[in-house]
């Protein structure tokens, strides 16, 4: 078992290079089959065409993701505890904990504990080329922890500490205490349009897609992603 989760964690490390390079256009073919290979796994991700349907990532592509993930982390799934140890590593100089849980959460949608490959490349897929709409709707879901369809202002505080948070103090070296207060005040001034203390969906999309500067900070999301 620690073989294995040592391999995962590995994995995830190669898995997210791999996206790396697909995003800055370096990505090379491998001399290894053009077929998805299927072997005996814990879990066995859906059907190659199916997925390539699903998402706006070529089968070629897909190939590629799923090759350095299935390799090194044979038992197809990722722990929470797995994902907050490698995503801590893109942010040595703070403290990524929190926001990788409400990230994994955010991929994790059937609440199972764990993110199969279908739930990553669908969320890139989505953060990478979807849409502004589907865009704004997966973060809306990131900042909407409870899931119950509204984002509050407890929900904004606790997101905005934890980018504070996993940014850390080399990047905010004057941070005041009461800045998350006033970044959380700010969004429900430019959100809440009914003022009744929470943001709806069409709030919030209808907020974005109205605000240059709003639609410039969600550059930010996805860079940290």
């Amino acid at each position: 078992m620690a073989g294995c989760a040592k391999r995962c964690k590995q994995g995830i490390v190669k898995f997210a290079l791999s996206l790396h390079k697909l995003v800055t256009g370096t990505l090379i073919k491998d001399k290894a089959d053009d077929d998805l290979e299927m072997t005996m796994v814990c879990h066995r991700p859906e059907g190659l065409d199916q997925l390539e349907a699903q998402t706006n990532f070529s089968k070629r592509e897909l190939q590629v993701l799923y090759r350095g993930f299935k390799n090194e982390c044979p038992s197809g799934i990722v722990n929470e505890e797995t994902f907050k140890q490698i995503y801590s590593q893109f942010f040595p100089h703070g403290d990524a904990s929190t926001y990788a849980h409400f990230l994994f959460n955010a991929f994790d949608t059937t609440n199972s504990g764990s993110i199969k490959f279908e739930d990553f490349v669908t969320a890139l897929s989505i953060l990478l080329r979807g849409s502004i709409t589907e865009k704004l709707q997966w973060t809306f879901n990131l900042y909407d922890i409870n899931r119950d369809g509204y984002i509050n202002k407890e929900e904004m505080t606790d997101i905005v500490r934890a980018i504070y948070d996993m940014m850390g103090k080399y990047t905010y070296p004057v941070l005041k205490t009461d800045a998350p207060k006033q970044h959380v005040d700010a969004f429900f001034q430019k959100m809440d349009k009914n003022r009744d203390g929470v943001v709806t969906l069409d709030e919030f999309i209808f907020s974005c897609q109205e605000d240059d500067n709003i639609m410039r900070s969600l550059q930010l999301f996805e860079n940290v992603i």
